[in-house]
């Protein structure tokens, strides 16, 4: 059996990355499984999904423990322990990369015991689901290009054809990048029951309500969740054109990340601000500025 991982951000269609991988195993005559995995409004944030495929019925379920490829659209996940991109990784998994750093690079900074190969990333706009789907379609060795394309129609044919022509170009150009690489996934070996570890159970001792019960309504109970760790566009306040009408933007901030001084002027806590850009959206002078995360970083 195949298993396969994709990862990523929420916006840059891993969830489609899966769809598509899917639907070509589909029509190649294979037993699928395809499913993404997050949470509410999940822009930015951590995402994964997972593709099963056999030539027998499946009858695993959940989530993907050890893979034969993970597939990995955002190189920035892989140093994010909650990301998970190298949990149950073995010798036999193959990872793979949308990054400008090469692959020898990634192999000894990881000392990944499997083999890892690398795309550079498409350019800002392009979609990064498509490639990741192209390339880990043509590292098993048994989806064809034409298949690869008729899968991607059939499951973008409802968008406009730019859209769809898009997408295959850059699929298709991902698949003929690994073409040096074609079948070096192999399909893994049948997991019984038996040899799955027992799960971590957490023991809840019976509480009072005041103990056991959420405190929601005490400050502080999730400063150290730093959810700034999701974002790729960063918000930046141009205090020039800044009008101080603090209430815009830190009434309309879903996660109150936008603090105001006793002068008016905002100030964004960015361990905390997810990158919605609804404070950009509002603003009304426009003081506003989404900045890519990877220009902010180089700065």
């Amino acid at each position: 059996m195949y298993r396969i991982r994709f990862h990523g951000r929420g916006g840059q269609g891993i969830k489609t990355a899966g769809r598509l991988l899917g639907t070509a195993f589909f029509l190649a005559g294979y037993e699928v499984q395809d499913a993404p995995v997050y949470g509410a409004e999940r822009r930015g944030a951590p995402v994964f999904s997972y593709v099963r495929a056999d030539r027998a019925p499946i009858f695993e379920r959940g989530v993907i423990r050890e893979a034969d490829l993970v597939v990995v659209a955002d190189d920035s996940l892989v140093a994010v322990p909650a990301a998970g991109v190298l949990k149950g990784i073995t010798g036999h998994t193959v990872l793979f990369i949308l990054s400008t750093v090469e692959a020898g690079v990634w192999q000894d900074r990881l000392n990944f015991p499997g083999r890892v190969l690398t795309l550079p990333p498409p350019a800002a706009g392009l979609p990064a689901g498509s490639p990741c789907a192209g390339a880990a379609a043509r590292l098993t060795g048994v989806i064809d290009e034409a298949g690869l394309e008729r899968a991607l129609r059939q499951e973008l044919g409802g968008l406009p054809e730019a859209v769809v022509a898009l997408n295959l170009r850059e699929a298709l150009q991902a698949y003929g990048a690994m073409a040096a690489h074609t079948g070096c996934v192999r399909q893994g070996g049948a997991v019984s029951p038996a040899d799955c570890a027992a799960p971590d159970w957490i023991e809840l001792p019976l509480e009072t309500a005041d103990t056991a019960a959420p405190a929601i309504h005490r400050p502080l109970t999730s400063l150290a969740a730093r959810t700034g760790l999701w974002r790729t566009l960063k918000p930046v306040i141009d205090y020039g054109r800044c009008k101080r009408c603090w209430w815009v933007c830190s009434g309309f901030c879903p996660d109150g990340a936008i603090a105001v001084g006793p002068d008016g002027t905002p100030r964004i806590d960015y361990d905390h601000c997810k990158g919605c850009m609804i404070c950009l959206a509002q603003c009304p002078p426009h003081a506003i500025e989404a900045v890519p995360e990877r220009e902010e970083a180089a700065i």
